[in-house]
């Protein structure tokens, strides 16, 4: 039987082949899981120094090899080589701080009931972890999320997108020699790989769509194995009549164009209280004002999308809307070239209830719509499905820290953008933009072990 292969190809040159890989069958998958767990039985045993020690090492490895990490990511998923290098650099920081959290106190010691035994929890390894990472951040996601596992004695098998597959297995060489020979194993390939890392792991972890979120959840619900999802976000940016005008229109153009808006943090709508026309005009010329074009070039903010298929699908959305009656406040902007670049779009009167208004697009795009109240505002931010974050631009501490409570999300920003999370501070949304225990910081050893409960009596 012919092996089926995948081909990564750069956004702004589709003709560049950056890898082709192997679609890893399942029997493959079950291989790789036997010996990555195999391999993770003496990692769980190696005192919690070794293990930060060995973390240390990949982020030294990590930060020797930044340029060229850089320059990958740049080539495979077309994000900006500012924007890149800056992954890579928050890369090598978080795994250097779960390097440290892997030798924090592991446990808790509680008065016992016969007043003179030790009774005390411990923490211990699910064994092996499955991690489905995105395309958008092919560094920072996959090691948001290996560095814990591995950190708290677990051993990895990865899964990355199929757009982003040559970072994934350039990372896992950079830290061959850091780390026990099978304890990180990388497998490329597309749905059906995925639905063998979910059969074969003790406990996943999965970053991407709604959709393919749900099926992971209920697979590994299925098999009764822990299971957390980060998926989509419609994000609002809700801007109040006594906020910095100019600062906010500069910081929700960065939110929802940076990296041609595909973050799931990205700024998708916003909602101005009061007269929105002034704000709006603001925003387009602030979005105007982004450089865009060629991710290699230092000055470029907004750079290509991924594919094909989502470019068409907002070029297609924004001809329906305007068609419908929305205005196109910028957007015309279009480089040379053959790459999958989507021209910065900020619409104004958007249809009530538009798809554009309710689901994800995962592009270069926004919508601005009025308010008449703060209630309505917040009704107005509410009322999709998703629920990752929203921002708030005000003055007033008395509305930012009341608004901070009514929006149904799972974090909120106070003047500042939608974009931009920190690693060491608990990450994750609600309604469908989650599903389990949240991720990073402290938040992350909840997920990746396993609290055992111990009565040592005299």
């Amino acid at each position: 039987m012919t092996e089926q292969t995948i081909e990564s190809r750069s956004p702004q040159d589709p003709s560049d082949v950056v890898v082709r890989v192997a679609d890893t069958p399942v029997d493959r998958v079950a291989v790789a899981a036997r010996e990555a767990r195999l391999a993770g039985t003496s990692w769980a045993r190696e005192p919690a120094h070794t293990r930060a020690a060995a973390l240390h090492a990949c982020a030294q490895a990590l930060a020797a090899a930044s340029g060229e990490l850089t320059a990958l990511v740049v080539r495979e998923v077309g994000k900006p080589v500012t924007e890149a290098g800056a992954e890579v650099a928050r890369g090598v920081a978080i795994l250097r701080y779960f390097a440290q959290q892997a030798l924090l106190p592991e446990g808790e010691v509680f008065p016992p009931a016969d007043g003179v035994s030790l009774l005390h929890t411990r923490r211990r390894p699910h064994g092996l972890v499955g991690l489905i990472t995105p395309w958008n951040f092919p560094v920072a996601i996959p090691l948001w999320k290996a560095a814990p596992a591995l950190a708290f004695g677990n051993a990895v098998l990865l899964k990355p997108a199929p757009q982003s597959p040559a970072v994934a297995l350039r990372l896992a060489e950079l830290f061959a020699d850091a780390l026990p020979d099978g304890v990180l194993r990388v497998v490329t390939g597309l749905g059906a790989t995925g639905e063998a890392v979910v059969d074969a792991a003790d406990a996943v972890s999965f970053t991407g769509s709604v959709p393919a979120g749900r099926a992971v959840a209920r697979r590994a619900v299925g098999r009764g194995v822990p299971v957390q999802c980060e998926m989509g976000g419609q994000n609002a940016a809700v801007v109040l009549p006594d906020a910095d005008q100019d600062a906010a229109a500069a910081a929700i153009a960065a939110a929802a164009m940076g990296y041609a808006g595909q973050k799931c943090t990205a700024t998708s709508r916003v909602i101005v209280v009061g007269n929105p026309e002034p704000f709006a005009q603001r925003l387009a010329a602030a979005v105007e004002a982004l450089p865009f074009g060629d991710p290699a070039d230092p000055g470029t903010v907004v750079g290509p999308v991924v594919e094909r298929r989502p470019r068409d699908a907002i070029r297609a959305a924004v001809r329906r809307v305007t068609g419908g009656g929305a205005r196109l406040l910028t957007g015309t902007r279009q480089p040379d070239g053959d790459g999958w670049f989507q021209a910065p779009t900020v619409l104004a009167d958007v249809p009530a209830g538009d798809d554009l208004l309710r689901e994800e697009y995962f592009g270069p795009v926004c919508a601005v719509l009025p308010a008449g109240s703060v209630d309505e505002a917040v009704r107005l931010a509410n009322e999709v499905r998703h629920g990752l974050v929203a921002a708030v631009y005000t003055r007033e501490l008395n509305a930012a820290l009341t608004l901070a409570d009514r929006l149904d999300v799972g974090m909120v920003k106070v003047n500042a953008p939608t974009s931009g999370v920190d690693f060491h501070a608990p990450f994750g949304g609600a309604k469908e933009s989650s599903y389990g225990p949240r991720e990073q910081g402290p938040a992350a050893r909840d997920f990746y072990t396993r609290t055992v409960t111990v009565t040592l009596s005299p």
